[in-house]
């Protein structure tokens, strides 16, 4: 799940937020989302749910190594 990870950087980077932002826009450790955005851990269901609400994403576009972000 490598590719969620550079995915996740991507969106936080565009919209210009550190991880100690986004972490808590998840209610979670920073710690954690640099794990996630380094493929250390994995999320579950409902991390990505929140992920794709937060930058207005389709979960496919996440999880699916074969779908790019759009531009």
């Amino acid at each position: 799940m490598k590719k969620f990870g550079e995915k996740l950087r991507a969106l936080r980077n565009r919209r210009g937020l550190t991880l100690r932002q986004l972490s808590n826009m998840l209610d979670v450790d920073y710690g954690y989302v640099g794990r996630m955005e380094r493929g250390e851990k994995i999320p579950n269901v409902a991390m990505v749910l929140k992920i794709s609400q937060i930058f207005d994403v389709s979960t496919d576009v996440l999880l699916k190594d074969e779908l790019e972000l759009e531009s």
